[in-house]
């Protein structure tokens, strides 16, 4: 098997190939003008990055965007490439016509050879087809929606990956950790019409139930604001209310409410409401699919310089496998340039190149080592941590 390196952060590192085999299903090609672009490899390029920049998720987009901007300028150089980031608004609460917007944006520009996000499930469920159909590749840093990849009817297309883990693995673990940790009896799950939320909702729920738990759903519209009504509808003995939002403040508020109608039940996140900016009620839980990476040695260096460009702020759980993200897309790049010899037949051929992207221990920003899976465009024995708010509003992992 031929071997292609190249340099990856922190150290040179190398870059192993596996053939993976291409996905059964392929909904049909219908090639925009820049899919068939010859794209020459000294030239700049952009890549793409669809996420909330705007409304109740903004808190994800602005840290996602430092740490992508963070990423370009720090290995794409020891690439030889010479690429830049362009962003695209799909803020929650504007629902599919948002994404669809960006990825037309993103399609008809020549010069973006890739992409980055969507960040949230239901806006990769509205433009991945169109992406698909442009020949462009999507690695998502933080879309969980199970069905995204998995399933008889999958939602994106084979031209979508993810580096964090599904609702597969988040909606179960969360559940578990209810019945292990918390000995919970009567659990409310909501839900907020919308992709995220209604998959998250339904893994929780499923394995609530399985276990012996009372489950109670609740249903309400993703731009509710005001929660009252439905914590009236918690009852008195429940323990927890399974919260699975975008917008934290909204998981704030609601514990807040539960707190002022003396209700005992604590509030769990799912990772959409992990923001200890603004969820931050003593006693809930929050899961997500990164660990607090300032406690990885091999990540040292890597966070002071991303602190030196960002000075003042924290590093949370969206931004590192965003840098992750851009990582293995730049990789791609890089090996589709070695294959073309110096240049990217198309577009296409760097979504080809994705599933042979490794990233070696200790160069994984999350920990560990990076490769995927070969059964899905999900990322291989990737796990979600939980945490428990504390009285200080800190985040404390608890599992």
């Amino acid at each position: 098997m031929r071997r292609f390196k190249f340099i990856l952060p922190f150290a040179a590192a190398a870059l192993t190939l596996a053939v993976v085999a291409a996905a059964s299903a392929r909904p049909e090609r219908t090639a925009s003008p820049a899919a068939s672009t010859k794209i020459s490899c000294s030239a700049p390029m952009k890549i793409g990055f669809a996420t909330p920049l705007t409304g109740g998720a903004s808190f994800l987009g602005t840290e996602q965007v430092s740490w992508a901007k963070y990423a370009v300028k720090t290995l794409a150089p020891k690439l030889g490439l010479k690429v830049s980031l362009v962003t695209g608004d799909t803020p929650v609460e504007a629902g599919p016509a948002a994404a669809q917007s960006v990825a037309q944006k993103f399609i008809s520009d020549p010069k973006v050879v890739a992409l980055i996000g969507p960040s949230t499930s239901g806006a990769v469920a509205a433009s991945s087809s169109a992406y698909f159909k442009a020949g462009l590749v999507h690695i998502s840093p933080s879309a969980t929606r199970t069905s995204l990849t998995q399933g008889a009817q999958k939602e994106a297309t084979p031209a979508f990956f993810r580096v964090v883990p599904g609702d597969y693995i988040q909606g179960p673990s969360d559940a578990n950790f209810m019945v292990t940790k918390l000995k919970v009896k009567k659990v409310v799950v909501m839900d907020f019409q919308e992709p995220y939320s209604q998959g998250l909702a339904d893994a929780v729920e499923r394995t609530l139930k399985a276990k012996g738990v009372s489950v109670t759903r609740l249903s309400a519209p993703n731009t509710t604001t005001d929660y009252s009504s439905y914590v009236t509808r918690v009852s008195g003995d429940t323990d927890v209310v399974f919260f699975p939002t975008q917008k934290p403040g909204d998981a704030q508020t609601f514990a807040r409410q539960l707190v002022e109608q003396g209700k005992k039940a604590k509030v769990f996140g799912g990772d959409g409401s992990n923001n200890p900016a603004q969820f931050n009620t003593p006693g809930g839980y929050v899961s997500n699919f990164a660990p607090d990476i300032t406690g990885i040695p091999a990540d040292k260096a890597l966070i002071a310089g991303w602190k030196k460009d960002n000075p003042g702020k924290a590093v949370g759980s969206f931004g590192p496998p965003t840098y992750g993200a851009v990582q293995v897309l730049l990789n791609a790049i890089k090996l589709t340039c070695a294959q073309g010899k110096g240049s990217i037949p198309n577009r296409r051929a760097i979504v080809r190149n994705v599933k042979r992207v490794r990233i070696p221990a200790p160069n994984w920003i999350l920990g560990g080592s990076f490769r995927w899976s070969t059964k899905s465009n999900d990322p291989l024995n990737a796990k979600f941590y939980i945490f428990q708010i504390q009285s200080n509003g800190s985040y404390k992992l608890v599992g």
